[in-house]
């Protein structure tokens, strides 16, 4: 079968022949998740690296014994294939009018949306939340979750066409990383991190919490506690993988109670772009570039 393999570190993504994979749980795969995620571990800056050679991606879309499933593999790796061996506790079905390009990108964005806002932070009809990233797959995620539950949605990407994206998405307003100074909100999803991060705490309303995602950005400056204290805030961190991990049960009941919402037509994953498996390079630049919207698709 055909799968993009990673040998080294800043090394291509090249598309080659390789062993099918062995097993009981096979997905034929329709199509993968591209993920931030994927990239660091390109750029060998992931916390938990592989061992290389690598093939990279772990959320599919695709069929298994016949049903249409939506999968996280095993290890982080091997959703760039045709072909990929899974779990069966972390399969899922996929919903009956979704397709397959919605279905890979379901799982990680809206799990990392969700778990901040339905599990760490306070969130009703009388918050409001700032969302920055809007226009990324996880953004994008945490803009519908967050209208879902009756919040007021303020979001930041960096150009009209990504601000734009992010309105279409839901959110009620849209605005530059440049105009956030004086914004004054309750709850802040944060994928970048860096000095967005720095930027975003004295947003925050006593006894808000920011959940800090990501670091598209850069690193975060730890904040110092007497501040956090001292301006009644909170600081929630997520780390899916972790979670995953140790608390695997809940994870899964996140899942279920996503794909309510799906099912019910109260979110919606928005794939902004597709690719090959030959071009899984390019899918890459797209996102280190920033100027994907939505999330990014390969399709063998």
């Amino acid at each position: 079968m055909k799968a993009v393999v990673l040998h080294e570190v800043d090394g291509a993504l090249t598309l080659e022949d390789v062993p099918d994979p062995e097993g009981p749980d096979i997905v034929e795969v329709r199509a993968a998740g591209v993920n931030y995620a994927d990239v660091l571990i390109r750029r060998g800056r992931y916390p938990q690296m592989p061992e290389l050679p690598f093939v990279p991606g772990n959320e599919v879309a695709g069929q298994l014994n016949g049903r249409r499933v939506v999968a996280f593999t095993p290890k982080t790796g091997g959703g760039y294939a045709e072909r990929t061996a899974v779990d069966p506790r972390w399969v899922f079905p996929l919903p009956d009018e979704a397709s397959y390009a919605a279905g890979a990108g379901f799982l990680l964005t809206y799990l990392t949306a969700y778990v901040p806002l339905h599990l760490q932070v306070r969130v009703s009809a009388a918050s409001t939340v700032l969302v920055h990233a809007g226009s990324g797959g996880v953004g994008s995620a945490a803009i519908q979750l967050a209208k879902d539950l009756g919040a007021r949605v303020i979001a930041t990407a960096s150009s009209d066409e990504k601000r734009a994206f992010a309105v279409a998405a839901g959110a009620d307003e849209a605005v530059g990383y440049d105009e956030i100074d004086d914004l004054r909100v309750d709850v802040v999803i944060d994928p970048v991190g860096g000095d967005v991060f720095k930027r975003s705490l004295p947003l925050l309303k006593p006894l808000g919490q920011i959940a800090a995602i990501g670091f598209t950005g850069g690193l975060w400056e730890d904040p110092s506690i007497a501040w956090v204290v001292g301006r009644n805030v909170g600081v929630q961190g997520v780390y899916l993988a972790r979670l995953i991990q140790h608390e695997p049960e809940l994870v899964r009941t996140c899942v279920a109670e996503l794909l309510d919402l799906w099912a019910a037509g109260r979110i919606e994953p928005l794939v902004g772009s597709t690719f090959p498996l030959a071009q899984a390079d390019a899918a890459h630049e797209l996102i280190e570039s920033r100027r994907h919207v939505g999330k990014v698709v390969l399709e063998p």
